[in-house]
């Protein structure tokens, strides 16, 4: 007979629950520093404010996603789920710092394209935890 403790660490498992409401949150802050620096952007051209706060934006920008990475790790590795968030979530680190060497050699033509693809995937992945979350809930009609 299974103890409770050893119940709960198999459902858990099973489950791959691991800490989704981290990561949730560590996404949601990535989608949100990625549209604060689109409209920093559109500042850098109007305002002399602009370089600046697109500068500090940028760095938020950056330790969001890293923490997006942290929050990939610990929601895979206690509830032993799928590892394919890290992927994501590392994904977007290197597009990050693909972002940082454009901005610093002012190369806006490949910069702003950049910019709006880390956008749009962020906003795909946001929904995509958000849908897996109402998954199975009673009274949603899904299982």
């Amino acid at each position: 007979m299974a103890t409770t403790a050893q119940t709960t660490a198999e459902t858990t498992a099973v489950q791959g629950s691991g800490n989704p409401t981290f990561l949730r949150v560590s996404i949601a802050l990535q989608t949100l520093t990625l549209f604060f620096q689109a409209a920093t952007a559109g500042l850098l051209l109007t305002s002399s404010t602009g370089e600046l706060l697109h500068s500090v934006g940028a760095r938020v920008t950056y330790g969001a996603t890293m923490l997006y990475v942290l929050a990939a790790v610990l929601a895979w590795k206690p509830g032993g789920g799928s590892p394919r968030p890290i992927l994501y979530s590392t994904g977007f680190l290197v597009l990050s710092s693909i972002q940082v060497v454009l901005g610093i050699a002012h190369k806006p033509a490949l910069h702003v394209p950049l910019g709006v693809l880390m956008f749009g995937l962020s906003v795909l992945a946001l929904g995509q935890v958000l849908t897996a979350r109402w998954k199975g809930r009673p009274g949603t009609g899904r299982r």
